[in-house]
């Protein structure tokens, strides 16, 4: 197992990026209406519905919450996993014209969120699809960047990082290892 090396964000820190994503979403969109939410699993959900939490708390609005498993879109599992799997997906409101808020907890090489995108698109035809991160940690792999970014962490290939988040986790931190 990798090395603990530090906290990078505590969960005063984690609020406090999440609740300043959440108005950057507002913000950027001329507030709620035809916004959805779609968290990318695991980490990614849990985000999501923290967003929307704070977008209700700020708006008075309740913007819908869907989630995507994007194991079966990844272009890096071989070809055993050719054909997604749309149950894999629980997204309960149609994204057409929508703006769709891909969610997720870290932004590596940009290959989930390629992915999510694939997913997203199999649902609907959105009339626009942005990507929220809680920690962009570089090494892209393809030309993908995050719209909303809680925190750049420049990294080494060699390290990790870690988002503990409930109800996955026993606390809310986002961590590094090497």
């Amino acid at each position: 197992m990798a090395e603990y090396k530090a906290t990078l964000m505590d969960s005063v820190a984690v609020d406090r990026a999440l609740r300043r994503i959440s108005h950057e979403i507002i913000e950027k969109n001329g507030g709620c209406d035809n916004l959805c939410l779609v968290g990318i699993l695991r980490r990614g959900l849990p985000i999501a519905q923290k967003i929307a939490e704070n977008i209700k708390q700020f708006e008075g609005t309740t913007v819908p919450v869907g989630v995507l498993d994007i194991t079966f879109y990844r272009d890096d599992l071989g070809k055993a996993y050719e054909e997604p799997d749309l149950k894999q997906a629980q997204i309960p409101f149609d994204i057409t014209g929508k703006t769709v808020v891909l969610v997720d907890d870290v932004l590596f090489t940009g290959r989930t969120a390629r992915a999510a995108m694939e997913g997203v698109m199999e649902h609907g035809r959105a009339a626009a699809i942005q990507l929220a991160v809680l920690i962009d940690r570089g090494h892209r792999e393809l030309p993908i960047r995050g719209d909303y970014v809680g925190k750049n962490v420049p990294t080494s290939k060699l390290e990790r990082v870690s988002v503990e988040i409930p109800p996955y986790d026993t606390e809310t931190a986002v961590k590094l290892f090497g």
